[in-house]
């Protein structure tokens, strides 16, 4: 489901006080990065993570691979931080403008 700009707006101010929890590291994006952040998305709907300067892809490429992999939307990519939301089927923590 693509986001909104609305939407988009409503999930960047709701990520500004978010805690960094994943990052990119040397390791590029694999499948135990893409696990790690298909668990937090299920838990959370919506990560901020980082690409550290030895991660061998740039934030954007990361953020749009994790996303990809996760089945999941980019809200923003910031420098060297990015952030992911997916929507939880069964319970649903953030409720989206239309």
């Amino acid at each position: 489901m693509a986001l909104n700009s609305k939407q988009r707006a409503q999930l960047r101010g709701l990520a500004n006080t978010m805690e960094t929890i994943l990052q990119v590291g040397k390791g590029g994006v694999n499948d135990q990065l893409v696990k790690q952040v298909d668990d937090a998305l299920t838990a959370r709907e919506l990560i901020k993570l980082r690409a550290l300067e030895n991660a061998p892809v740039l934030p954007g490429e990361a953020a749009r691979q994790l996303a990809e992999a996760t089945r999941s939307d980019v809200v923003q990519v910031i420098g060297t931080r990015f952030v992911l939301y997916r929507k939880n089927p069964e319970k649903p923590k953030i409720e989206l403008v239309k």
